[in-house]
């Protein structure tokens, strides 16, 4: 699998067990295998989701944040991102177990959705995972036109930008 044409997509609803654990689906596993390890971090991702990041990607992410660590205004940022990311695999049945501190931190209660998106598989609530999907679906959203979104993302694969 050619890791430059290689990204996350789809998604899957699953349950936690009594452990936090969950069965991470075989082809996201797959997705994150590098050099024959299985092998990633998870962490608190945008708009109250976790996020798995692949090991290189959390490679470069340090290495960019470590030229920047003496700013200042970033330490709280990155405290809270690398004291909750964690660096883990799966069981041999393809199980994840989700930290307490970061499944508290989202509000997972049983249920989620595991979603690809591009370089990083989302781990959402189900409950808010499918609220805003049918908030934004529905247009309900005062925050986001989903029309509007769609255009503006395909712009940028032209390298338009699209004002508001």
């Amino acid at each position: 699998m050619s890791r430059g044409k290689f990204f996350f997509s789809g998604s899957v609803g699953a349950k936690l067990d009594d452990k936090n654990r969950f069965v991470l689906p075989q082809q996201m596993r797959y997705g994150l295998i590098e050099e024959g390890v299985l092998e990633f971090s998870i962490g608190l991702g945008l708009g109250g989701c976790l996020a798995i990041y692949r090991k290189s990607d959390i490679d470069k992410i340090v290495e960019k944040f470590q030229a920047k660590q003496h700013l200042g205004k970033y330490q709280k940022f990155f405290t809270l991102f690398f004291s909750t990311l964690h660096q883990t695999t799966c069981d041999k049945i393809g199980r994840v177990i989700i930290p307490g501190v970061l499944k508290k931190a989202v509000g997972i209660q049983g249920e989620i959705v595991v979603a690809g998106v591009l370089n990083k598989i989302e781990i959402w609530p189900k409950e808010h995972y499918e609220s805003q999907l049918n908030t934004l679906l529905a247009g309900k959203d005062p925050e986001y036109n989903l029309a509007q979104l769609t255009e503006e993302a395909f712009a940028l694969l032209e390298g338009e930008e699209v004002h508001e």
